[in-house]
Formats: structure tokens, C-alpha cells, sequence
């Protein structure tokens, strides 16, 4: 298992409507991000099922991988999903542009609808 590339567990409620439907909430919610460095001037994009908060100080500790080389990472961009396919697939969606420019025109335009 790869640190944020395993499956996690979510736990779900059902909440029966009063017209008879069914309502699933889930407290577990993915996301898709951006990390950037200034100290590398270099962009890292990542899914995660972990809260944002935990998973950087991962990626700010010291180990082995891309971000190891770095601890001054900061969450610059974020999505949610409410599951894991979604995120993986919004992640493999922005790491096939190989382009840092698409990318940080994704992030200003996130920062433009605060």
C-alpha cells in the first residue's frame, strides 16, 4: 500500500424519507489536491480519503517520495467528492495535462471564486 493510495473504510447512515425513499449520507468524504513548494517552485497533486490537515504533515515530513524533498508544502487548491473514484479520477484528470500553466490557471480560477 502507497501512503494515500489505499482503500478507506467510510461509515454510512440510511435515512428513510417520509415519501418512502431512502437517503444515504456519508461521513467520509475524498479529496482531490494541490500542494505547491516554494522552496522547489514544483506542484504536487494528490488524492486522499484522510483529513487535509493530517495528509500535509505527511507530505511535509521527512520520507521517501517527491514530497519528502521539501517541507514547506502548502494546500493550494482542494475539491471534494463523497467517493474514492471520483477523487482518483479528478487526480489522474489533472496530473494527464502535464501542463503547470493549465494547472495554475485551475488554482487562480478557485482562488477568483472565493
Amino acid at each position: 500500500n502507497r501512503e494515500g493510495r489505499r482503500f478507506e473504510s467510510y461509515i454510512s447512515h440510511n435515512l428513510r424519507l417520509p415519501n418512502g425513499s431512502l437517503f444515504l449520507f456519508n461521513d467520509f468524504m475524498f479529496y482531490t489536491y494541490i500542494l505547491y513548494s516554494q522552496n522547489i517552485n514544483s506542484y504536487y497533486i494528490g488524492y486522499t480519503g484522510d483529513e487535509l490537515e493530517s495528509r500535509l504533515k505527511k507530505h511535509n515530513s521527512n520520507h521517501k517520495g517527491f514530497t519528502g524533498r521539501s517541507s514547506d508544502w502548502k494546500i493550494v487548491y482542494t475539491e471534494k467528492f463523497s467517493n474514492k473514484s471520483e477523487s482518483y479520477a479528478r487526480e489522474r484528470k489533472i496530473k494527464s495535462w502535464k501542463s503547470r500553466e493549465k494547472i495554475e490557471e485551475l488554482i487562480k480560477s478557485n482562488l477568483n471564486n472565493l
